[in-house]
């Protein structure tokens, strides 16, 4: 049986070229079921949709697994089975008819509104470049309620002060959207390109919005970094990331009672349904928004 696993994943490597990260996960997740089968069977075709449907609940029940990893362990068996069908190596796949577990959607957990006042004005303290950027950045992030790729793929020529918009260009088709800009993030949005970026600026050529110290546009994990240091400052025991204040802007949103199409506009969320997470906010679950 563990040839056919062998197999299967030199499959997916080679024919669908899947990554180092997800056959690795794949092999555990294939591993896992082998050893939950054990002497059960000794051969694939003996599986059948019963033996699955108990392995699902032993996960449940037994290994305590989120839904999620439930969802991801069951989705790389049904691939295996389509592949040992689709290679002529089984007759029936005893998947075929098996739901995909359901992944329960956790509700966003906005951050308090004392301490999104107090994160915001952290930077505030000092007058340096970066503390200017800092400013400006934690502003935006609130008063847009933007992605992080979307902030650190800003540039310069994106931002319109005089109609207090932003204008966002996704990478993989180069659609454009136009996101207005709270009127609290103008002023220190306009004080850091003002004052902060051009200490910041090595390259004059260099169009990024938001720089690092060495002048660059500033990464992913740089604007991570930089949240989780104000967090620390004021703290603030709760995890808080920059999603978190994607996450407190729709919810603030909602309860000012501004329309789901709005909101949903705001946040470029493809099907509404993901926004409408946000109306159950406030009913005791905690938080992470499924986009």
């Amino acid at each position: 049986m563990k040839e056919q696993i062998d197999e299967f994943l030199e499959y997916i490597t080679e024919e669908k070229g899947y990554s180092g990260n997800t056959l690795a996960a794949y092999r555990n997740d294939l591993s896992q079921f082998t050893g939950y089968l054990g002497t059960r069977v000794s051969s694939w075709p003996e599986v059948d949709r019963e033996i699955i449907l108990g392995y699902i609940m032993h996960m449940k029940a037994e290994q305590e697994y989120a839904s999620s990893t439930v969802a991801r362990k069951v989705a790389a068996i049904k691939s295996f089975f389509h592949y040992l069908v689709e290679q002529g190596k089984l007759e029936d796949d005893p998947t075929a008819t098996l739901d995909s577990p359901k992944v329960r959607k956790r509700l966003p957990k906005a951050i308090d509104q004392k301490d999104l006042e107090r994160l915001l004005e952290e930077p505030s303290r000092e007058q340096t470049p970066k503390a200017l950027r800092d400013r400006a950045l934690l502003e935006v992030l609130y008063a847009t309620g933007l992605r992080v790729t979307e902030l650190v793929s800003l540039n310069v020529n994106d931002v319109d002060l005089a109609s207090g918009t932003l204008r966002l260009v996704r990478a993989k088709d180069k659609a454009e959207r136009i996101v207005p800009i709270h009127q609290r993030a103008i002023a220190p949005l306009r004080d850091y390109l003002d004052q902060g970026r051009i200490q910041l600026l090595r390259d004059p050529a260099e169009p990024a919005l938001f720089l690092n110290h060495r002048g660059h546009r500033l990464t992913r994990q740089g604007l991570w970094l930089i949240v989780k240091h104000y967090v620390r400052e004021v703290g603030i025991v709760d995890d808080v990331t920059p999603h978190t204040l994607r996450h407190t802007f729709a919810t603030h949103l909602i309860e000012k009672k501004t329309d789901l199409e709005t909101v949903q506009e705001l946040l470029g969320h493809a099907n509404i349904s993901t926004t409408q997470v946000y109306t159950q906010v406030g009913k005791g679950e905690q938080s992470g928004e499924g986009q």
